[in-house]
């Protein structure tokens, strides 16, 4: 079976890690939960960095941990005998060495098979400028650009990255972003994203791992599992979903794009994207209300025709959220239990969900 499975059970004083995990071997997959939840452990237990005594992690049928299960013979690859790359938070760069030279350790420590040369690795980061100045001369985003080319320069099969961009203030980190989106784009390299913004989840995630005490408490593909209403992770404000879609027409005098998706479609600030472009939008369910009849007369341009799925209690006592499908596609509704009742919501109503605002988030 293709793809990663890891299982690992943990003990340590005060904090158990026990997660049994199936995931994808292509896309991002974001581990996301608060501090403290066991994303970064579960990271360490891949790399090989910690070892679970009772753990198994299989990469495409290739063992590299079986213990723990009864067997005579325990195996163990340790971590520098497992094809990966692992980016931390703080950018371990060597401060004696060039860029280039930063770059050139990784292909030296390399001895598998070449999948990203490390021309495409620079060409890729847009370090080119970069390769004869020492760290000490680099921005803090510069610096992770190098250490993303660095690990990729290690010929990965699987591509670890843990909460990359924390240490890096809201500039650097709107720098970084479209060259994450590339390497997404353009690698066939699977990637596990450890973060605990949902801002940055939404933008590059295709599969989470939502974590929290240690253990896995969801898993699955971005939109569906985060319109799921009966995780225990709060959200809070920033409950949503995210759609993939395409760019249906741009409407020049209004600076305005139509996003299509399954089902509907919403009109969006216009980003610069061409006409049949895959984007990604983000709809928050704060705002987004429901009426039981298409309104006129109003600013809020997206009203799209929906039918309650669920409807569930919300962080607060007085709020619930709403989960719509408009065709295929869900969206979450976070209103009052009063508004709810007055409209009489049930599974299997239909109703229009108006969209005061939507993000186009790549």
């Amino acid at each position: 079976m293709s793809g990663i499975q890891a299982r690992f059970r943990l003990d340590w004083p005060g904090f158990v890690l026990d997660v049994d995990l199936d995931l994808p071997a292509r896309g991002v997959t974001a581990l996301f939960g608060h501090s403290g939840s066991g994303k970064t452990t579960v990271l360490r237990c891949i790399a090989g960095l910690e070892r679970a005594p009772q753990g198994h992690l299989t990469v495409d049928e290739d063992v590299w941990q079986d213990d723990g299960n009864g067997s005579e013979v325990n195996r163990w690859r340790p971590t520098h005998r497992r094809p990966l790359g692992y980016v931390f938070q703080e950018a371990s760069l060597f401060d004696h060495l060039t860029v280039l030279g930063n770059l050139r350790y990784g292909t030296r420590r390399s001895q598998d098979a070449q999948r990203v040369s490390l021309e495409q690795a620079i060409e890729l980061l847009g370090i080119g400028h970069l390769l004869e100045r020492k760290p000490a001369h680099l921005s803090g985003g510069e610096r992770q650009r190098v250490s993303m080319a660095r690990a990729l320069a290690l010929s990965p099969r699987l591509l670890l990255m843990d909460e990359p961009l924390a240490a890096l203030d809201l500039k650097r980190k709107q720098e970084i972003l479209p060259y994450l989106e590339r390497l997404h784009r353009e690698l066939d390299i699977p990637v596990l994203y450890v973060s605990h913004s949902p801002d940055e989840v939404a933008r590059l995630a295709d599969h989470i791992v939502v974590m929290a005490e240690g253990r896995a408490v969801a898993a699955g593909p971005l939109t569906d599992t985060l319109a799921r209403l009966d995780l225990p992770i709060q959200l809070g404000e920033d409950a949503g979903v995210v759609l993939e879609g395409t760019v249906a027409e741009r409407d020049e005098r209004w600076h305005l794009s139509r996003v299509a998706f399954s089902g509907g479609s919403v009109w969006v600030r216009d980003g610069g994207h061409a006409v049949a472009q895959a984007v990604r939008v983000r709809i928050l369910a704060r705002d987004v209300s429901i009426a039981l009849h298409p309104v006129s007369g109003s600013s809020i341009q997206n009203c799209l025709s929906a039918v309650v799925d669920e409807i569930a209690d919300d962080h607060h006592p007085a709020l619930s959220l709403v989960r719509l499908k408009v065709g295929d596609s869900p969206i979450t509704a976070r209103l009052t239990r009063r508004s709810a009742a007055g409209l009489a919501l049930a599974p299997g109503k239909l109703v229009w969900a108006q969209i005061k605002a939507v993000a186009l988030i790549g």
